[in-house]
């Protein structure tokens, strides 16, 4: 692991914090856990096989990495909250080939999410303190170092490589035909390269990014300018401070584990057990869940499947 997406270059650390450490240590462990399960269960990971380069052109490549989802604009639209819109991603993801899992005691300002390019089942982690719409560009972002084959935790080390998965994953969140024909584009004054809030808020509610991803988007296709993107950008940071300054409440044990482990890996985990291939020991390890919980993660994976 070599980089690192973080909120901001001036963000970063003076080395890996062992949570970091921790965080990628078990993204390994649950993907060989995995693959264990379903050789027990006899079941066959799903190859997720789309590959791109670097001198990809940018609007094939995620449309590429679209049709391996099998996702449309329709659906997106359809998503009425952040939490679902992720949740829906998330699904898409792990239906193409892919294990998705959430950091849980990693600071934000470390990394927002990193990434392993081992077939089968590559692994897309995002960091759950994030916002929900940030979590969503996360995962895109990190989608497309599996495609380059170039796993990391991510920053921008490699400038390069880092550009290239931010357009990829702001064209695969906002196709350039749909958002150049959406009423919030058109009815937008020609050659006026600032965007009001309630604009960059309207784009993300439709197609479920957030309004700094759709600048970003904005950004690639010429229709603001570096001024107005870094002074946004900016103002989005102090709001992200603020909003984690502001946060509070207390998850239940069993939904962080889930949120956590991902459906799918929860999946096996589950059908493992209701087979009687692995013991309530055994999920409570997988898990990371006391035994005294189990009960709750059944109920909370019943009612979400």
């Amino acid at each position: 692991m070599h980089d690192f997406r973080r909120l901001s270059p001036e963000t970063v650390p003076p080395e890996n914090s062992p949570e970091l450490a921790f965080e990628i240590r078990r993204a390994y462990d649950r993907r060989e856990w995995a693959l264990e399960l379903m050789a027990d269960i006899e079941e066959s990971p799903q190859s997720f096989d789309v590959r791109v380069t670097l001198g990809d052109d940018v609007e094939e490549a995620a449309g590429n990495l679209r049709e391996s989802l099998h996702v449309s604009v329709a659906q997106q639209r359809e998503w009425r909250t952040d939490y679902e819109a992720f949740k829906q991603w998330r699904l898409l993801l792990e239906r193409a080939g892919m294990l998705t899992f959430q950091a849980t005691d990693l600071e934000l300002a470390e990394a927002r999410g990193f990434s392993i390019s081992v077939r089968p089942l590559p692994v897309v982690v995002a960091n759950i303190k994030d916002a929900p719409r940030g979590r969503i560009f996360t995962l895109l972002h990190e989608a497309t170092h599996i495609m380059l084959n170039e796993g990391g935790i991510c920053d921008l080390h490699d400038a390069a490589v880092e550009s290239f998965c931010n357009r990829v994953a702001g064209a695969a969140l906002f196709p350039k035909e749909e958002l150049l024909s959406s009423d919030v584009v058109r009815h937008h004054r020609r050659g006026e390269r600032s965007w009001s809030q309630t604009e960059l808020q309207e784009i993300s509610r439709q197609f479920g990014g957030s309004r700094e991803a759709a600048l970003v988007r904005l950004l690639t296709l010429g229709l603001t300018d570096h001024v107005f993107y870094d002074r946004k950008r900016e103002e989005f940071l102090r709001q992200y401070r603020e909003q984690r300054n502001r946060a509070g409440g207390f998850a239940p044990p069993h939904v962080v584990a889930l949120s956590s482990a991902g459906p799918l890996f929860t999946g096996l985990v589950m059908e493992s057990f209701n087979r009687e291939r692995i013991t309530a020991s055994d999920v409570s390890d997988y898990l990371q869940i006391r035994l005294k919980h189990l009960g709750d993660v059944q109920s909370e994976f019943a009612w979400n499947t």
